[in-house]
C-alpha cells in the first residue's frame, strides 16, 4: 500500500476533514505502538509500511517494549494527538485497521501476538487470534 492510499483510508475511517489530520493521527498512533512492541518487531513492521510511516516507527522505537493495557495505549494516543480521551479509541482504530490491511497476515500476527487480547478491537478483530 502506498503512503497516500494509507492516509486516504485513515482519513475515511477516522472521518477526518483533511489529509494532514489523518497524517498526524497516523504518526502519533504508530509512535505509541512502536513503544509497545519489541524493537525487532518495530523493524519488521516498518519494512512493510510506506517509507514515511516506516520512518515514524523507526524513530519511535524503544530499546525494549513497554507493557501496558489498552486504556493506557488510548491515554497515550490522546496525549500525543491533543484529542479528548474519548476520541482516542476512534483514532487508534482508524490507523490500526488500516495497518492490518497494509501488512501481511504473518506480520500482523507477529505484532498482535505481543499484545493483550484487549487490543483486538482497534485492529478490527473479534479477538487477537483472528
Amino acid at each position: 500500500m502506498k503512503y497516500d492510499e494509507f492516509l486516504a483510508r485513515v482519513r475515511e475511517r477516522g472521518e477526518y476533514s483533511h489529509q494532514d489530520e489523518a497524517a498526524k493521527v497516523t504518526e502519533e498512533v504508530l509512535s505509541v505502538l512502536a513503544g509497545r512492541i519489541s524493537p525487532g518487531e518495530v523493524d519488521d513492521l516498518a519494512s512493510q509500511l510506506p517509507g514515511p510511516l516506516g520512518q515514524v516507527l523507526a524513530g519511535a522505537k524503544r530499546q525494549q517494549a513497554e507493557s501496558y493495557g489498552i486504556e493506557e495505549f488510548y491515554r497515550r494516543v490522546a496525549e500525543r494527538t491533543g484529542a479528548r480521551p474519548r476520541t482516542a479509541p476512534w483514532d487508534a482504530a482508524a490507523v490500526l485497521t488500516t495497518l492490518a490491511d497494509a501488512v501481511s497476515g504473518g506480520e500482523l500476527n507477529q505484532v498482535i501476538s505481543q499484545l493483550p487480547s484487549s487490543y483486538a478491537v482497534p485492529f478490527g478483530k473479534a479477538d487477537l487470534a483472528d
